[in-house]
């Protein structure tokens, strides 16, 4: 990607609040045209009016990106008011913790589908028209969770992971071939989100999930614990994110000093063959 991101068509899922917000804030900041896509309609609308409010020219699309036909719908949405995408965020991201083997076939289905599947889905919906043109940049947000493990989130930590593989696959792909395309993950540690809340969210496809659905309230009136995990403002990550990839640089951790030496030590212990370490995200 060139080093200016204006006049350029950024796509971000999850965009409704925490990282994508962020993102998408940032990337309304430097002049880009946007899409928001988020499943959460109404905080989706007032998140884009927000933006809107400050000259941003930005349109939002409600996105359920375990979905196909959504995502595929939510490209061609983009492609007839904007046009090519230059930057596609992957960001959309639920848990749904509990013990591993406690877990429903759901709970297991709904985290999958968006955390793994909603990246899957935005890589064939858009990446094509970018290997044709030759140009655009793609980011997928993972997780430290898909570098550590930690225990009562095996369904999150499986899609991070998962997340973490296609996006090195897809680098290597794109560089055998010779693309000007590039990919980055994002391994976040603690950032101010909603993630703790993400079941105000379930999807009633997915059919009855482990625990009670919490009440669908706004953000600001949620109980302190489910507003976010306290942590990096989104907007310093956002800020992170976008450096990165105006470097072109594929690894980006916003808690390098953080979890460098946790890192280390999972990866050594699976060349030693160690037993998994714990880890707990504090």
């Amino acid at each position: 990607m060139s080093d200016t991101f204006e006049g350029k068509v950024a796509v971000i899922t999850g965009a409704a609040s925490g990282i994508g917000f962020g993102l998408a804030e940032h990337a309304a900041g430097i002049g880009m045209r946007l899409v928001m896509a988020d499943v959460e309609e109404v905080a989706l609308r007032d998140s884009a009016e927000r933006l809107r409010g400050t000259g941003a020219e930005v349109r939002h699309v409600v996105t359920d990106v375990s979905s196909e036909a959504s995502v595929m719908s939510l490209a061609a949405t983009t492609n007839e008011y904007f046009g090519p995408v230059s930057l596609l965020c992957n960001n959309a991201g639920v848990n749904s913790p509990g013990p591993t083997w406690e877990l429903t076939r759901a709970d297991w289905e709904w985290v999958l589908g968006v955390n793994l599947w909603g990246v899957i889905h935005g890589i064939r919906a858009f990446v094509p028209d970018m290997v044709a043109r030759n140009e655009g940049y793609v980011v997928n947000t993972s997780s430290m969770g898909g570098l550590l493990i930690s225990p009562q989130i095996a369904p999150y930590s499986a899609s991070k992971h998962g997340v973490i593989a296609i996006s090195e696959t897809m680098w290597r792909e794109l560089a055998d071939a010779g693309s000007n395309v590039g990919v980055s993950v994002v391994c976040p540690g603690y950032v101010s989100t909603r993630l703790l809340d993400s079941k105000r969210n379930w999807l009633d496809r997915f059919g009855a999930p482990l625990k009670p659905l919490p009440e669908r309230v706004p953000a600001t009136d949620a109980p302190p614990a489910a507003q976010k995990l306290d942590g990096m403002a989104p907007s310093e990550a956002a800020r992170i994110i976008f450096d990165a990839v105006a470097a072109r640089q594929f690894w980006i951790l916003t808690h390098p000093e953080q979890y460098a030496s946790a890192v280390r030590e999972r990866f050594d212990g699976v060349i030693e063959a160690h037993d998994p370490t714990r880890f707990k995200f504090a």
